[in-house]
Parts: structure tokens; sequence; C-alpha cells
């Protein structure tokens, strides 16, 4: 592997710089937005320098010849004393628009479509192109934007409903995912091998015994008022040391099955997050040439922490500093992110 092969260069209007001395570019499973922090120093020049990039501009961001980032240059701080200049760029993906920007859709409300239909239609006005890598939802009876919401609060609404979640992807598209979509990933992660060091924090104070979805459902002549106004679901981890009951109250319209699925989804996601460990490799490429990418499964050899299985990367950061290239990866179990995780063995 060469020097090119990892170089890191940002592409502004067609022209492209590199050389940097410092860089972290991160990708996030639970984030809607990649960022980017670039940064190199000299030694005094003598006279003023030209900053030829400002905030705002369009930019894509690649290691190598692999394309990581397309997005917007948001901050281009510069500082300076006698001995050296430094000049650093923090931008992130187009769908960062998305977390910022209001839903402005009129009307702002839709009926009897799928879920898909419904994000493309809200990310529309921004530009932002949406990918669906999840099977055919049922239709939804309705949706409306909440008067001040984000383009991605009233998005994140449907996909808790749905128990989905969307990331981005290199291009800048929101993409609609599915845990391990991304493929796999070519080398394991092994204790003695490529991990430097691991933090587990092991924090189960968001896991309970027993929870517990209630909500409504539009009623017809054919269902009695208990029907509609008692819909709930219950799962229980029988793992539990102790009895810790929680109750989750669905504002949205739901079915008792729908209920039930979003109590198994509750249970399932709060035990990945407290599994949820952070792993760091040399380098950013696997041994095939590929670089570490999120959304991708990779086999877990840790006897320390008891790990012999496959694992979701849900988080992966490429950093460069004086300690040279990492790779930080961010894996947990895929039932983290599963839509329809099935019942604790």
């Amino acid at each position: 592997m060469n020097d090119l092969d990892n170089a890191v260069t940002l592409t502004v209007d067609g022209l492209e710089y590199g050389g940097w001395k410092s860089v972290e570019i991160t990708a996030d499973l639970e984030r809607q937005f990649r960022t980017f922090n670039l940064s190199i120093t000299w030694q005094w020049p003598g006279q003023t320098l030209e900053v030829p990039i400002q905030p705002g501009a369009r930019c894509q961001v690649r290691i190598g010849c692999d394309l990581v980032l397309s997005g917007y240059v948001f901050k281009a701080p510069v500082t300076y004393d006698g001995n050296s200049i430094s000049l650093a760029l923090e931008g992130s993906s187009l769908t960062q628009d998305l977390v910022d920007c209001a839903a402005i859709n009129t009307p702002g409300q839709w009926r009897g479509q799928t879920l898909p239909s419904i994000v493309r239609a809200l990310a529309a006005p921004y530009g932002i192109e949406v990918r669906s890598e999840i099977p055919e939802t049922p239709r939804l009876h309705t949706h409306s934007v909440v008067p001040g919401e984000t383009v991605f609060q009233s998005i994140d609404r449907l996909l808790t409903l749905y128990r989905l979640f969307s990331t981005d992807d290199e291009q800048g598209r929101l993409v609609l995912a599915q845990p391990g979509s991304g493929g796999r990933a070519s080398d394991a992660l092994a204790l003695g091998k490529n991990i430097l060091s691991a933090d587990a924090p092991r924090d189960f104070g968001g896991v309970f015994s027993e929870y517990r979805v209630i909500g409504q459902h539009k009623g017809d002549d054919q269902k009695s008022a208990a029907a509609i106004s008692e819909v709930y679901g219950v799962s229980v981890d029988d793992k539990a040391a102790r009895k810790r009951i929680t109750v989750i109250s669905e504002a949205t319209q739901i079915t008792p099955e729908m209920a039930q699925q979003r109590a198994n989804w509750e249970r399932a996601t709060r035990t990945g997050k407290a599994l949820t460990t952070t792993y760091r490799v040399q380098g950013w490429r696997q041994s095939n040439g590929e670089l570490w990418r999120h959304n991708r499964l990779v086999r877990v050899i840790d006897p320390v922490l008891g790990f012999d299985r496959d694992l979701l990367i849900s988080k992966v950061t490429y950093s460069l500093s004086d300690s040279g290239s990492i790779t930080t990866l961010q894996v947990a179990p895929p039932s983290t992110f599963d839509a329809n995780p099935a019942p604790p063995a």
C-alpha cells in the first residue's frame, strides 16, 4: 500500500487540496451526516497567506481514490503566532441541511403513503436525494409536519414508528438502511492481531426487565372502544437481574402489532447499546486494500470482553495525527438496529 492510496484530498471547484497534517473523518449510523476536520500548519511564510477555500463551499473528501464524503465546508478558521500559521477546514455531508433546516412542505400532510415516499418529499425542497435499502413498508394512515420542526425531526418520527434508521452515503444522499446492508468487512477484529485498544462502557442504566408500549388506533364500526383506546405491546427481558419496567406512550396512531414490534425493538436496542464497544486499529484500510466502512458486519474475537461473534460497525472514524493513521470502530450487536428483532434467546 503506497502513500497515495491514503492521501486525503479535498476537492473544491474542481481543484484538489492535500498535504493535511491532521485529519478526522467520521461516519455514524446514528447521525444523519458525516463530518470532516482537516488542518495544516506551516512555518511563518513571511507574507499574508491567501485562503482560497471559504465557508459554504461545496466539496468532496477522498482517501486515495475512494470518495468518503460529499458536502460543504462550514468553518475555515485561521490561527497564527510569531512562528507559524495554521489553517483548518471543517465540514459535513449535504444531509446536515436536513438536520438544521425546517420542514417547509406545502401542504405538510400525507395520507396513505409509504415511508420512503414521505421521506423523499420531505427532503426534496433542499435538493437531497434519498436511497432506500429497506423492504416495502405498510402505507401510513397519515403523517403531518409539526410547525417549526426540522426535516429530520419529522423523518425521525417516522423512523421511530417503523423502528428503522437512516444515515448518509459518500455521495451525500440520505439512506434508509438495514443493519449490515453495506456487506461484510474482509478482516476480523482480533485481540493480539490488529486491535490496538478497546473501550467498553457496559452501561446498563437504560436497560429494563419489561418494556410496555401503549397507544391508540383509529377505530371503525367493527372495533370496540377498548380495542381502539387500549393498544399495547409488552416485551420481557428474562436476563434482567431485577424488576425494572418502563412504559412508552406512542403519540402516533398504532396497531397492536406495531405496539408489540416497538416493544421488542426497545428491548433489543437498549441491550445492544449497553454492549456497544469501541476498537482502534492501525491504518485506514483492511488487508485487502478496502477502507473500513460503517454498516458492515465484522467478526470480533476478543476473549477479554467475551466476544467471538459477528457485530455491526455502527461508526467509523479515520484520524491522522503524530501517532500515525488510526481507524476507530464502534461495534454493536446487529439487533441494536434491527427493525424486527427476534425474541430474546
